[in-house]
């Protein structure tokens, strides 16, 4: 009888240990936790005068009363949502006519397939404003490329920047954002 118990609790056993190995291994995948404690520092300059691969938008005789810089359309400040995030955001027309989104002097977490979305969707304070951005209008804009430094993400061409209000930082993954700013016109 006790040769029969140790034979059916052994296959149990084994069982469980694989499916509790299977379980971390996907739980770290999915989690990432490690990134909490990884940080990636990215410094970018603002893009000056013929330093961006976008076609010119005006024409040849319009050139000359293009401004010569980069003009700040509008901006804002991160606010926290998931995650503690600060630092500046810029609305950027280039010189050629192209837009980029500019993050300034940002601070947040480090996690798994983190974005930068543009949106039409309203900033708002605290948990309420967590799961917002994906509710309307919005373009991802690429992979966050550090959640430390200024970095920039150049608007497709097909994209009028006036219909978006706000940009956030959005964790595709778990459908959050970790940090938003609601852009104010210059």
């Amino acid at each position: 009888m006790r040769r029969v118990r140790k034979a059916l609790t052994r296959p149990l056993v084994i069982t469980g240990l694989v499916v509790a190995v299977a379980g971390a291994g996907f739980g770290l995948y999915w989690f990432q936790p490690w990134k909490l404690w990884q940080d990636k520092t990215v410094q970018e300059a603002l893009p000056q005068v013929g330093e961006t691969s976008a076609p010119p938008a005006a024409a040849p005789s319009l050139a000359s009363t293009a401004p010569e810089g980069p003009q700040t359309l509008a901006s804002g400040e991160l606010i926290s949502h998931e995650h503690a995030t600060t630092g500046t955001v810029k609305l950027v027309r280039l010189a050629d006519g192209s837009h980029l989104v500019r993050l300034e002097n940002l601070d947040t977490s480090n996690g798994p397939d983190l974005r930068v979305w543009l949106t039409d969707a309203p900033v708002k304070a605290g948990r309420a404003g967590w799961r917002v951005f994906d509710d309307g209008r919005h373009v991802s804009l690429g992979k966050l490329k550090g959640n430390k430094g200024s970095q920039n993400y150049v608007l497709p061409e097909d994209i009028d920047p006036v219909r978006y209000t706000s940009v956030s930082i959005w964790c595709d993954r778990f459908d959050v954002s970790f940090g938003a700013a609601e852009l104010a016109r210059a």
